[in-house]
């Protein structure tokens, strides 16, 4: 069986990496990462942001199933829902997490022989650096090396607030002036809570911006910042002698909208920006360096893949698959969810965007929407108006899959409707 390091990078959108054809040289050792190993070009988030989506990488069930579908939420994880440590430490393996999740939800430490969290030294938890994460996990790999371990390393960056070291920021272009009146794509942020939360901390400190593309540079340079800390990682593992036995899957949580949909540097809304996340694996010998696949995977396959790399019984309750199996079925649609923000349930095929709200947005968008992924990938053509019949084949599609997901799990109440907005409750005061 396979030691694991499992990477999961927060608030890192796939589209904003070499390895997934963005053109500035922001990932170097992720996209050498991909190269040696297997990457999945289309992963998705069934719920986001952190807690939903660490949440599925730990059981294996979709949110409906797992009933965590938002972040801070009142409801907690069924203890008798198994996580992904505590089946890994009932096969003898050593588990460590150099995390600070446990400071959100209790359930997100369950099973960790060693539960490192670095994050003390920051009022704001999520600002601890790369650094301070290697600082721990680094020694704890070196020392643990011959046991046969799993081993998740969390990295905050490049979540907001964006505050790369210095040197890192490098990608906004000289010639452009950031504070220039020529530029009013911030003035939208300004009525939106995310100024208000962290206008003290991080907006007031980058003077007047006037640029929301500036903004978005540090997002460019907070994941150069951690690609080295990866790379620091990675090289650790090569020196504690445990590299060619050990499986690597490198994950991000979420994305991250950059303005698009009316989204400002924030990880709501159902769009490409925000569920489709990088993954890889590179585990030597069983994955052969350098391939892609193609067809749809989400967060849900994670922890089977794990469990079977480890060499323990991959649990008959976890819905996802074993990646690394061999042929994987056809795609079949992806059904996501958020109720943080806002309350949406999602449809994603490989060629197809449904979104259904549960009730009206703060960015005023309908509330049912549509999009053709192969003719509009960045999701700017809604047409939900021009096509009412596919709008209601995938309105009694999406419902009758929440139904008989529910069924399944005892319950009968849409959870969006159940639980309320937690961050929203902000905007819709």
């Amino acid at each position: 069986r396979m030691n694991i390091l499992l990477i999961v990078v927060d608030t890192l959108r796939a589209s904003r990496l070499g390895c997934y054809g963005y053109p500035l040289p922001v990932s170097p050792r992720i996209d050498a990462l991909a190269r040696e190993g297997l990457l999945f070009e289309n992963c998705i988030a069934p719920g986001i942001p952190t807690t939903p989506a660490h949440t599925t990488l730990y059981t294996g069930l979709h949110p409906i199933e797992h009933n965590i579908v938002s972040h801070g939420g009142a409801v907690d994880l069924d203890r008798k829902i198994d996580v992904l440590p505590e089946l890994l430490q009932q096969t003898g393996v050593t588990t460590a997490a150099v995390d600070n999740l446990v400071d959100i939800k209790p359930w997100l430490g369950r099973g960790y022989e060693f539960y490192i969290n670095p994050s003390f030294r920051h009022k704001l938890r999520l600002m601890i650096t790369a650094e301070e994460v290697n600082a721990r996990a680094i020694p704890w790999l070196m020392s643990h090396s011959r046991e046969s371990f799993f081993l998740f390393v969390h990295y905050w960056d490049p979540h907001t607030p964006y505050a790369p070291p210095t040197g890192y920021e490098r990608f906004y272009p000289k010639s452009r002036d950031r504070f220039s009146a020529q530029f009013n794509s911030m003035e939208r942020l300004k009525e939106q809570p995310l100024w208000r939360m962290f206008g003290d901390i991080w907006f007031n400190k980058l003077g007047p911006v006037t640029d929301a593309d500036y903004v978005s540079s540090l997002y460019d340079a907070e994941i150069r910042y951690v690609d080295d800390g990866i790379a620091a990682l990675l090289e650790a593992l090569e020196a504690s002698g445990a590299a060619d036995d050990t499986m690597v899957v490198l994950v991000g949580d979420h994305g991250e909208s950059l303005t698009e949909h009316d989204i400002y540097f924030d990880h709501h809304g159902l769009y490409e920006d925000v569920v489709r996340v990088p993954l890889i694996i590179r585990a030597p010998g069983r994955v052969r360096a350098g391939n892609r696949h193609p067809g749809m995977v989400s967060h849900i396959d994670v922890a089977p893949t794990i469990m079977a790399a480890a060499g323990g019984p991959v649990s008959p309750a976890m819905r996802g698959r074993d990646l690394l199996a061999g042929s994987l079925s056809p795609d079949e649609p992806i059904v996501c969810c958020e109720c943080t923000w806002q309350a949406k349930w999602g449809v994603r095929t490989s060629n197809r965007k449904y979104i259904e709200s549960r009730k009206p947005d703060h960015h005023n968008m309908p509330l049912y929407e549509l999009y053709d992924l192969v003719a509009d990938p960045n999701e700017q053509v809604n047409l939900a108006p021009n096509r009412p019949d596919e709008v209601q084949q995938w309105h009694t599609w999406l419902n009758e899959w929440i139904t008989h997901a529910l069924e399944r799990c005892g319950r009968s109440e849409d959870p969006l409707e159940a639980q309320e907005l937690t961050l929203g409750k902000r905007w819709y005061r």
